[in-house]
């Protein structure tokens, strides 16, 4: 038994049954995106360097009547170590991947004069290089299947010039770069690719560690909806852009943010 989506929200029936994979799927936005797929009935594969987190997810979603996601704790800086569990979870789940969600990432923070040269390199092989080559993975899979979905996890962050994480900046805003890079070369064996770029989502980590009563202002000012964004709201612009219902978007970016950019 699958769990069903709100009856106010969208099912979409070329969902199911579909295999998806996810980086960074564990925590916070990576693991909504997760469970908004496995309550869509896709069969699900995830990454994720924080193993605990990713096995309380996956009894969770199996308790709550979903199929129990495939995942693996995977450092993403290990190219070789995501790849070969790309492999491996496809092996396990009977098959190539129609829809890949490169979300991992990390935002901490740091100043211009900080920055040696081995921690920019650390910060693309987290926020940058991952996606890459996650693609390069899957994409045998879907020219075999006849098509699938890329949807690339970017950011608004670097266009609304918000400070304090250049390095992150610089990894963000190539995500537009490789969605649109690639959408002609993966168009051709129908394969779409397209950026979910997020504002201030009230992940858990973002709670604890930035939203202060600074924080509440600047939301309230700076967004056109009172209300505070979710990890499902971004989840649920991945899910249209992985469906059929998108068959004819790509090389596009497309904001959740609640107005602010």
């Amino acid at each position: 038994m699958t769990p069903t989506p709100s009856p106010a929200l969208a099912v979409y029936p070329s969902l199911r049954g579909r295999r998806v994979f996810v980086t960074g799927g564990g925590t916070g936005i990576g693991a909504a995106i997760v469970a908004a797929f496995v309550a869509q009935g896709a069969h699900v594969a995830f990454v994720d360097i924080a193993e605990a987190a990713s096995r309380e997810l996956s009894q969770q979603l199996e308790g709550e009547g979903g199929r129990a996601p495939w995942w693996r704790a995977c450092d993403v800086t290990d190219v070789a170590a995501l790849q070969q569990a790309i492999a491996d979870a496809a092996l396990a789940l009977g098959g190539a991947f129609s829809v890949l969600v490169n979300n991992v990432a990390s935002d901490d923070r740091h100043t211009l004069e900080s920055v040696t040269p081995a921690y920019y390199d650390e910060r693309m092989a987290i926020n940058e290089r991952p996606a890459f080559f996650a693609i390069q993975a899957v994409a045998p899979g879907m020219r075999a299947l006849g098509g699938g979905s890329v949807v690339n996890l970017g950011s608004t962050g670097w266009q609304t010039k918000s400070g304090g994480y250049p390095c992150y900046a610089v990894a963000k805003s190539s995500v537009n770069g490789l969605t649109r890079g690639l959408a002609e070369t993966l168009g051709r064996h129908r394969i779409r690719i397209n950026t979910v770029s997020p504002g201030w989502v009230m992940t858990e980590r973002q709670m604890r560690l930035w939203l202060n009563d600074e924080a509440e202002a600047t939301i309230a000012r700076n967004q056109c909806l009172p209300d505070k964004l979710q990890p499902s709201d971004v989840a649920r612009m991945v899910l249209f852009l992985a469906s059929d219902d998108a068959a004819m978007c790509t090389a596009q970016e497309f904001k959740v943010d609640a107005g602010w950019s």
